[in-house]
């Protein structure tokens, strides 16, 4: 029995645009697919990227001298039920997705903000000018938070039992959820003669305790799991047999095309001021000579170490950087190639 032969797909080239990405704020272009395909995947896309990527939130606290959500907290200008909503928009960034602890203890008239929260190391909160309530003079307040990790929205989780915990503890609805608003848009886009192919332009806003370039990712992730378990027979080798329009002429092959997936390559070129670091880093690198962003990728992490005066919170700091951005040491990237690629992206 002779093989079937199967009519191929166009496959879309994927690019976020490099110059309005941050790390709170992306945008993804997919073009050309094929025709009725932009709101599909668009809606795929936004319904995961919406519900399904991990995070972490308060999911409980433990307010000294109150045991439940309607008290009144003595000394505090805010009744409970406003300092919990308070709490709920407090931002955390999890670096390990294990349960943590955070407290907040203040004495006397003061304006208590989440950069007084004293947390475990593996938490990093994010809004520190966001205010939890205000203390009266001769008033007090003292928090206990619970942190864990999840996936979209979780409503309060009250031991079935009881409502009222032995330990003063009060369960709050959690929204785990970094994405804060996304959306799509579909155009139609040109193929040689046809016009019907469609472009789908993805917007994601995060609250930057991941970038758009990493939830993007990880809810294409969840789509590729689930939907192979709904494969029953053969995989049709569909990326064999198609092509992306226009591959050889920019021969998407290429060292720096590969290295640089997702990336727009005129962010290589970039000061590394674009990545916002503190004075202290930002004079360290350009003392060395590392001006630029593709200086910086190039490097090795040992390499960074031995930088004059550059120091462990220092490296960390760049390591972050460039993760926001879809990067990091040690690329090696082929600057000729890549000012070539460049140059032709003009």
């Amino acid at each position: 029995m002779s093989k079937r032969t199967y009519q191929p797909l166009t496959i879309p080239k994927v690019n976020w645009d490099s110059k309005t990405l941050t790390a709170q704020y992306g945008q993804l272009t997919a073009q050309p697919l094929e025709p009725g395909f932009g709101v599909t995947l668009g809606n795929a896309l936004r319904r995961t990227l919406l519900g399904g990527i991990e995070g972490s939130a308060v999911t409980s606290v433990v307010i000294k001298g109150v045991n439940n959500e309607f008290s009144v907290l003595p000394g505090v200008v805010e009744d409970t039920m406003q300092v919990i909503l308070n709490i709920k928009e407090i931002v955390v960034r999890n670096k390990t997705g294990v349960e943590g602890k955070m407290k907040l203890a203040i004495k006397g008239e003061a304006t208590a903000t989440v950069k007084d929260i004293v947390a475990d190391e593996h938490l990093e909160l994010l809004n520190p000018d966001h205010v939890v309530a205000h203390v009266a003079a001769g008033g007090s307040l003292n928090i206990e938070f619970f942190v864990e990790s999840g996936r979209g929205y979780r409503s309060a989780q009250w031991p079935a039992d009881k409502k009222l915990q032995e330990d003063g503890r009060i369960y709050v609805d959690a929204m785990f959820s970094p994405v804060r608003q996304i959306s799509y848009d579909v155009q139609k886009t040109r193929v040689g003669g046809n016009i019907d192919y469609d472009r789908l332009v993805l917007s994601i806003e995060t609250d930057g305790t991941e970038t758009p370039v990493d939830v993007a990712s990880y809810a294409v992730s969840v789509l590729r799991t689930q939907l192979e378990n709904f494969l029953m027979a053969t995989e049709i080798p569909f990326n064999e047999i198609s092509k992306v329009p226009g591959a050889e002429e920019e021969e998407l092959g290429s060292k720096a095309a590969k290295d640089f997936k997702g990336v727009h390559v005129d962010l290589l070129f970039k000061p590394i001021d674009t990545l916002e670091f503190s004075v202290r880093a930002h004079n360290c690198l350009v003392n060395a000579g590392l001006t630029r962003i593709i200086d910086l990728v190039n490097l090795t992490e040992d390499e960074l170490q031995k930088i004059k005066n550059f120091g462990r919170k220092s490296f960390e700091e760049v390591k972050e950087g460039l993760k926001q951005f879809g990067l990091s040491l040690g690329m090696n990237i082929d600057e000729t190639e890549a000012q070539r690629l460049f140059e032709k992206e003009k």
